[in-house]
C-alpha cells in the first residue's frame, strides 16, 4: 500500500499524471450559425453521419448536439450547439490528428469537409473551450423520461466585471456549494465550466435540463426561495461578481447523445 501511494505521488510531482478520478473533465462547445434550411440540412448530416460516429470511435461516447427551443431572436437563431466532452486536454489536442487518419470519417463527410467556399455549410463557427468545475469534475447525463422534442436544456453563460470577480463566483459555486444546492433540488446539470478560452471572458458557463418548460419554471421557483440560496446569495463577500448573464433555452435533436 505505501510502494502504491508513494508511486502515485511520484507521477504526479514528476510527470503531472492524475488517476482519472481525480481529473477534472475538458469540454469543447462549438457553435454553428446558419442562415439557411440547406445549410442546416447539411450540418445535420454531418453531425450525425460522420462526426458523431466519428468521436465514437475515438472512445467519446456521450456527445451533445442542441438546437434553440425558439429560435428568432438575436441571440440564438440558426445556431446548432455541439458539446464534447474530453477526460483530458491532451485528448482534445489529438482528436484533429486522429480524424485526419480516419478514413472513414474522410469519406463520409465528404460533402462537409469539401464544401465549396461559395456554398459553406455555416457562416460562422465558434469555439469555446471549458475546464470543469472542480465540485462537479465529471458531465453527467440528464435524468429524464420525456421526448427529446420535449425537454428544455438551459444554458448559461455567466460573465464577471473582472478576473478576481470571476473568480469569486466561480468559488461561490464550488466552495460556497452553489452546484451541491442545484444538486439537491433536482437541477439535472450535463456540466459547469470555467471558460478558458471564448469571445465571452471572462465567465463560466453550466447546462441544466428539465422534462419541460413547466419544470423548469417549478425547480428555479424553489431554488431561489430556498433558505441555503437567500444566504448564500446575501454573503458581502460574494456580491457583484457577475455583470452579465446569458440564458439560452435548447433542446436535444435526435441523434444527441446527451
Amino acid at each position: 500500500m505505501i510502494r502504491s501511494l508513494t508511486a502515485l505521488l511520484f507521477a504526479i510531482i514528476c510527470f503531472g499524471v492524475l488517476p482519472a478520478a481525480l481529473a477534472r473533465d475538458f469540454y469543447q462547445l462549438t457553435i454553428y450559425e446558419y442562415s439557411t434550411k440547406e445549410q442546416e440540412k447539411q450540418l445535420d448530416a454531418y453531425l450525425e453521419n460522420t462526426y458523431l460516429p466519428a468521436l465514437h470511435r475515438n472512445g467519446i461516447a456521450d456527445v451533445g448536439v442542441f438546437k434553440p427551443v425558439a429560435p428568432g431572436t438575436e441571440n440564438d437563431k440558426n445556431k446548432i450547439y455541439v458539446f464534447v466532452p474530453f477526460k483530458t486536454r491532451q485528448e482534445f489536442f489529438n482528436l484533429e490528428a486522429q480524424l485526419n487518419k480516419d478514413e472513414a470519417y474522410l469519406s463520409s463527410g465528404t460533402v462537409y469537409l469539401n464544401a465549396a467556399f461559395n456554398n459553406p455549410p455555416y457562416d460562422r463557427k465558434e469555439v469555446i473551450l471549458l475546464d470543469a468545475f472542480e465540485k462537479h469534475p465529471h458531465y453527467e447525463l440528464p435524468k429524464l423520461n420525456s421526448p427529446k422534442e420535449s425537454r428544455i436544456y438551459e444554458l448559461r453563460s455567466y460573465e464577471s466585471p473582472t478576473e478576481k470577480l470571476y473568480r469569486n463566483k466561480v468559488k461561490m459555486f464550488n466552495e460556497g456549494d452553489e452546484v451541491g444546492l442545484f444538486k439537491k433540488l433536482g437541477f439535472n446539470a450535463v456540466f459547469y465550466g470555467e471558460v478558458i478560452s471564448g469571445s465571452h471572458m471572462p465567465n463560466l458557463m453550466y447546462l441544466t435540463t428539465f422534462e419541460n418548460k413547466a419544470a423548469r419554471d417549478d425547480h428555479w421557483e424553489a431554488f431561489g426561495n430556498d433558505p441555503y440560496w437567500k444566504t448564500l446569495s446575501a454573503k458581502p463577500e460574494y456580491q457583484n461578481n457577475v455583470s452579465k448573464a446569458d440564458i439560452l433555452f435548447l433542446y436535444p435533436v435526435s441523434y444527441s447523445d446527451i
